[in-house]
């Protein structure tokens, strides 16, 4: 986190949880980015369908400034979804959450 800060960079980190996976982001260590209200919506709509498909942990939330997700069940797939996080904190038009894996 500290290096984000220093660089005025949005903090992105994955953790492991167990076998499982959780996802922090922090804008408070960017304070000069500015990410649009409407972005902050569509992270919030995309974590209530992570939650509702049984993705992440209904626990998992998007805050003002700091967002969790928690219980991502792979490595592969909490990168996939943290890209698509700093993708979208970054104005990237991309759909947001990156499609989930086939079998």
């Amino acid at each position: 986190m500290r290096a984000a800060q220093q660089q005025g960079a949005v903090f992105i980190a994955l953790e492991r949880e167990g076998p499982r996976w959780r996802i922090k982001a922090d804008t408070l260590t960017a304070p000069g980015h500015a990410v649009e209200s409407g972005v902050y919506d569509s992270v919030q709509e995309a974590i209530g369908r992570l939650i509702r498909t049984g993705q992440v942990h209904p626990g998992s939330y998007a805050g003002p400034a700091c967002l969790v997700l928690h219980d991502v069940d792979s490595e592969q797939r909490a990168r996939e979804l943290a890209a698509a996080l700093h993708a979208a904190l970054y104005g990237d038009p991309a759909p947001w959450p990156a499609p989930s894996p086939g079998p």
